[in-house]
This record gives C-alpha cells, structure tokens and sequence, in this order.
C-alpha cells in the first residue's frame, strides 16, 4: 500500500522573514559578546600592548588586537596590591545573603497573600510592589541616616539589610504567582493528616522549588552588581567588587589592564551562574506567568 507523503512548500516571503531574522540573531550576538571578547583578552596583555595600533593600510586591526604575548599581572596585582580577595568574599556574602532573607521572608509573605482573603487584599499588593517601584536615589539619604543612627554604615549586615529594603517587595510579587499556581487540595489533604498550616506551606514548597530558585539567581544577581548602595551604606568596611573597581580611576591615572581584570573577576562568575542554572531559570520565571 503506497503512503501519501506531505511536502511542505515554503513562501518566499517566510524565507526572507527567517533570513532576516538569522541575520538579526546574529548581528546582536556579535554585539552582545564582542565587549566580552575585548575585555578578557585585554585582561591578558601589557599596557603598551593593549594600546598598540595596526599598521598602515591594515583596517580592521584584528592581527594586533589578537597579536600578544599572555600576562597574568593584573590579575596578581589586584589579589596581592588591592585586596580584591576581601572584596569577593564581601560580594559573595552580601549577595547570598539577602537572597537567603529576601526569599524566606518573601515566601512566607507571598503564601499569606496567595492564601487569605480580606478586605483591601489587592491594595496590600500593590503597596508592596510600589515600594520597589521607588527610585534608589530617591530614598538614600534617609536610609544613609537610619543606618547611621544604627551603626550598620560600613558593615556587611547594613549591606545585606539595604539591599533586602528593595529585593523583598519584588520577592513577594514574584513568588505570589508561584503559590497562586499550586493547587490548594495539596494543603488541604496535608492538614486533614494532622499538619499545621506552617507544615502546609513545608509541604508545597518543592512544588514551587523553581520559582523560588529563579528568584535566588535574580536576587544575587541584583545584589552582586549593585553599585550605589555598595558605595554609599557598604563604604569602609564592607566594599564590594564594583566599588573596590571605580576606585582604579583616579585623577591622575587609569589602570586600564586592572580594570579590564576586575570586570572579568566581577562577570565570569554571575555569567557561570547563569549558564549552570539557565534551563531552571527560564522554568522558574515561566512558571508563575499563567495562572491556571
């Protein structure tokens, strides 16, 4: 018995549409990654290398840029001269640390708001929300003066409870369309087995694993590369790799090759990140758009 194949003819316009499209892709992945490329192989050169130009009659300057011999100073002088060593680890706690607090307070927030019903519930939200929604320059020179009468300013639970101020209003937001999407007969059956409605929210919190996970990347992510509340609440003692970075220009120089180094010690590991957990990350930020 002979079988019917379907051939599928393609427009000439859908052709030039998918054209143009690859084109476009791949035009913007030049542009996105091509800063990247520069500053790491940069990172690796001698100042008079880095500043060399291409030889007469030579445009496009790719033999010289790519044309050098591999240094690591930069790298040595920021970790031996600049104490950059401090700086992550500072940039390391304050960024997981107002992830932890942002997400177990927001969670928390979020399951109540997804749970209960009372009057003025929809006003509550919106309150939370426009409180993220308020420009940081706006707010900073009162929050400078709580955190001074507080002693915090320079201190690393001052940074991690600065940045909480702003992460924890998006936490809410965010994680309320997780807890929205969990069925509540989940909750209901756990609680006709004895649990309480704190083990209830134990119980669901698997299911909305990849909401919360996502929102811990953004959390971090945000926190890491902060920079107006690092250099003003977190100055003096609890500097952080963007700080400990603006600091290289000075009035009198700028240290090109050191720069270049910071930016790739400050990126590479949020880019790492990103492409570690970038399949949940998608999941996770997907997951609470639909409600069902």
């Amino acid at each position: 018995m002979a079988t019917l194949e379907v051939v599928r003819y393609r427009s000439r316009t859908r052709t030039l549409v998918d054209i143009c499209c690859a084109v476009f892709l791949g035009l913007f992945l030049v542009w996105t990654i091509t800063p990247f490329v520069i500053m790491l192989v940069s990172s690796f050169k001698d100042l008079l290398e880095a500043f060399a130009l291409p030889a007469i009659g030579e445009f496009s300057g790719i033999g010289v840029f790519f044309d050098f011999t591999p240094t690591v100073k930069h790298y040595t002088e920021l970790f031996t001269e600049r104490n950059f060593s401090e700086y992550f680890i500072n940039s390391v706690l304050v960024s997981c640390g107002s992830a932890i607090v942002s997400v177990t307070l927001g969670a928390m927030a979020a399951y109540a708001l997804s749970r209960s019903d009372f009057r003025a519930k929809d006003h509550v939200f919106f309150w939370i929300i426009s409180t993220r929604m308020a420009p940081v320059v706006a707010v900073m020179v009162p929050l400078y003066a709580i955190f001074r009468n507080l002693e915090l300013v320079g201190t690393i639970p001052g940074l991690i409870l600065a940045y909480t101020t702003f992460n924890l209003p998006f936490a809410i937001w965010i994680l309320k369309g997780f807890f929205d999407n969990v069925p509540y007969a989940i909750e209901e059956a756990a609680m006709v087995d004895g649990r309480s409605r704190l083990g209830a929210f134990m119980e669901i919190l698997p299911l909305a694993a990849p909401g919360i996970g996502a929102f811990v990347v953004l959390c971090i992510l945000f926190s890491w590369n902060d920079f107006l509340f690092a250099s003003i609440i977190g100055s003096g003692g609890a500097k952080t790799l963007p700080v400990a970075t603006r600091e290289l220009v000075t009035p009198t120089s700028i240290q090109w090759g050191k720069i270049m180094a910071a930016g790739v010690i400050t990126s590479l590991p949020m880019t790492l990140l990103g492409l570690l957990i970038r399949k949940y990350l998608v999941t996770g930020l997907t997951m609470g758009a639909v409600k069902e």
